[in-house]
């Protein structure tokens, strides 16, 4: 298996793995950003750009380095290869040039966007956005857009990443929206403003890295750091039935599909468990959600007292913090 190394840390992977992938094994701050890549759909990655890196050495056979930056969701580890991501400077550089990029026309409505908290591109605008935009010229506008009756599209906040476009291509048995026109009025839309009515075309809401696609069923209801996420599961003939429970007290707000470390989906949901099932006895509630904490869900998102309420423990020592240690 080729061996890489990538920002000092050497790893082996199994042949075709690409610079990303081989980052994410790794894990930590060396991983690049992906705005538009998504493992579980095909062709996807190459639209966004954020995961550029530097290829200092090809491989071993050939270790001159790569003439430009490379995209790291679709260039293949070869054996050898060495890899900088966050030791690079130009890497840094152009990373900042690329997030200056997307918010050109993005709107900076964090505020009142329900997005927010998830959002990936918030998280890159404060690590490598500039305090004010160089832009002179007005930006693009949309109307606002109903493409489901449970979907609103919000296309000002649209970067491009094609990956609603990819889930409709290859889990829905018919595709009736896409990318019209080009350039500057490059939008996402349907086709001569067909509904969008799918089992599964919710999932294009959990896939949409901003806040263009959201559920119109939660939308406004609350942010998603004054809920409580939940692990839940229910019988389902369409999916797996393995969900996520957004909850305020005992009331479900939104239903979405359980995430891994790389805020992917595990597997996809059915439009009935995300959107009809919402009320907490459809449910069989497992456990709280994992959160990451450097997530601003996290706030007051303690897991084992949690399930200490599900009667997941009886011991309450579990929850007790350890006994200070005595000097002798």
């Amino acid at each position: 298996m080729p061996k890489v190394t990538i920002d000092g840390i050497e790893i082996e992977v199994p042949e075709g793995t690409t610079i990303l992938n081989a980052a994410r094994m790794i894990g930590g701050k060396i991983v690049p950003p992906a705005m538009c890549y998504y493992s579980k759909l095909k062709t996807t990655g190459g639209y966004c750009r954020t995961c550029l890196v530097k290829v200092v050495q090809g491989s071993a056979k050939d270790p001159r380095p790569m003439p430009k930056l490379m995209v790291s969701c679709s260039t293949t580890v070869q054996d050898g290869m060495v890899v900088q991501n966050i030791t690079s400077p130009e890497v840094m550089e152009a990373r900042r040039g690329v997030v200056e990029f997307l918010l050109i026309n993005h709107p900076l409505d964090c505020p009142i966007c329900d997005q927010a908290g998830e959002c990936k591109l918030q998280d890159l605008g404060y690590e490598h956005g500039l305090e004010k935009t160089r832009y002179e010229y007005k930006r693009r506008t949309f109307e606002m857009e109903d493409i489901g009756d449970k979907i609103k599209l919000h296309m000002n906040r649209c970067i491009l990443c094609y990956r609603c476009v990819k889930v409709a291509e290859q889990l829905t048995d018919k595709r009736v929206h896409g990318v019209m026109n080009r350039g500057d009025v490059a939008e996402i839309s349907t086709y001569i403003h067909n509904a969008i009515d799918n089992d599964f075309s919710g999932n294009m809401i959990d896939v949409c890295p901003v806040g263009a696609l959201t559920d119109k069923t939660f939308r406004f209801k609350s942010r998603v750091w004054y809920t409580k996420p939940m692990d839940a599961h229910r019988d389902c003939k369409k999916c797996c039935g393995k969900v996520v429970l957004w909850m305020k007290d005992q009331e479900v707000l939104r239903v979405s599909a359980r995430m891994d470390q790389n805020n992917e989906a595990i597997e996809w949901i059915c439009n009935e468990c995300r959107f009809e099932k919402k009320k907490l006895e459809d449910w069989v509630v497992e456990k709280p959600t994992h959160i990451e904490r450097q997530s601003v869900i996290s706030q007051n998102h303690y897991e084992k007292l949690e399930q200490l309420k599900l009667g997941k423990f009886t011991d309450h020592k579990m929850i007790d913090k350890p006994e200070p240690k005595l000097r002798p």
